[in-house]
């Protein structure tokens, strides 16, 4: 009997088989990998079977911070994987397609046809993996859109995109505002509804922040070439600086940007008095990257260009981890103000001028500002509260495919 033939209620929180399809080991950085890890975790620790899975795809997708090239070879991801899954106590839960040799790797690659066969819910985290086979048969599919405006345009302008997206029948977007419908994202025709990154709290330690430390982010200063979708631009975070680009010398706290992207304009950056630190040592591992976040005393960021342009409501999924980490974030608002209490802890500003005096407010009483900091994490990205939400969004009428199964 196919599973399209029996449908059923099911309570998200009953254990289900989950397979998450994400990016560790084409992006072996530490900060992106948290990203897609945390999926895989607080899945876990909410009793459920999960399996991450990640494809090459037929182009060449693998990066090696080592040669900083970007190829074909794996190798240097699937030692970064290994070594991850490993520490987070998920040694068996993943495996790696390498499609230009047709090979699997990883722990998990004997139990894979067995585990598709039985899924419940598919997570494609970012979009960034193509569905196949038995992928395709698992009864909830669930897009997670974490580029919200970029995705969107991309449907509209690229087919074979939006054919991509509809292999999905769930769709959720960390723009926020879009299912709000307070967002200027096009409309892709699909029906985003808003999540965000799921952070789990026991993965990340919280001690005094650094009084003396400085305020950091980790940034691509142009991650892919903007685009722009009937007479609006959509650019990058190059685009959103230039009104804090004279900031160190207006406030009296230390600016660092663990800074990527050949672009950059790194010798007129550091004569503003803008710190700027290799990115690749302090994203080495997830644990490096902690560390670099621990050892600041806050975030300050821009948001990409686009995000702030659509009005999506975006929030980072690096600022959710400075909040985990119980240091306070100064962020450009992009409309996450309209869903995020600001002004302890998390601050919104939208120019130089509330900028400054966000800097300024964080260090009156900046013990009091690192408490509220981890207790907004706790409220609003605790992995236990984000992924159940989603899955209880996601799972009201799954189908299943055969009667054995209804009685699990």
């Amino acid at each position: 009997m196919g599973r399209s033939q029996i449908t059923c209620r099911r309570d998200a929180s009953s254990r289900l088989k989950i397979i998450v399809l994400g990016y560790v080991v084409r992006g072996p950085i530490g900060g992106m990998a948290w990203h897609h890890l945390q999926y895989v975790l607080g899945l876990k620790s909410l009793g459920h079977d999960v399996l991450f899975l990640e494809d090459s795809g037929d182009y060449p997708s693998c990066y090696n911070p080592s040669t900083h090239e970007v190829g074909t070879n794996p190798d240097y991801g699937l030692r970064f994987a290994e070594r991850a899954f490993a520490r987070l106590d998920l040694t068996a839960c993943w495996a790696y397609h390498d499609a230009h040799l047709q090979r699997w790797h990883g722990p998990a690659m004997e139990r894979i046809a067995n585990f598709c066969d039985e899924a419940d819910v598919l997570l494609n985290v970012s979009g960034v993996n193509p569905l196949h086979g038995a992928l395709q048969e698992i009864p909830i599919r669930v897009l997670i859109d974490t580029d919200p405006v970029f995705t969107q345009v991309r449907h509209l302008l690229d087919r074979d995109a939006h054919e991509r997206a509809a292999q999905h029948n769930v769709f959720f977007s960390f723009g926020e505002l879009i299912e709000l419908g307070e967002s200027m994202v096009p409309d892709d025709g699909f029906h985003w509804q808003a999540t965000r990154q799921p952070v789990v709290l026991d993965a990340w330690p919280v001690d005094d922040g650094p009084l003396a430390g400085p305020f950091t982010t980790v940034m691509q200063w142009d991650s892919y070439p903007a685009t722009e979708f009937d007479g609006r631009r959509f650019g990058m975070k190059s685009e959103s600086f230039h009104f804090v680009s004279d900031l160190p010398a207006r406030v009296a706290v230390p600016l660092e940007i663990a800074l990527g992207g050949r672009s950059a304009p790194r010798c007129e950056l550091e004569r503003g008095g803008w710190r700027l630190v290799d990115p690749l040592a302090v994203t080495r591992d997830p644990w490096t990257y902690q560390k670099y976040l621990r050892n600041s005393r806050g975030e300050f960021s821009v948001a990409k260009h686009g995000y702030v342009a659509g009005r999506s409501g975006w929030f980072s999924e690096r600022s959710a981890c400075y909040l985990a980490s119980g240091r306070p974030a100064v962020v450009q608002d992009t409309g996450f103000s309209r869903h995020l209490p600001c002004g302890e802890g998390l601050w919104a500003f939208t120019d130089a001028e509330t900028a400054i005096e966000s800097l300024n407010q964080v260090n009156v009483d900046y013990r009091s500002q690192c408490r509220v900091a981890r207790d907004m994490a706790t409220q609003y990205f605790d992995s236990a509260k984000v992924l159940a939400s989603l899955l209880e969004r996601a799972t009201p009428v799954a189908e299943y495919s055969s009667p054995e199964r209804l009685a699990k």
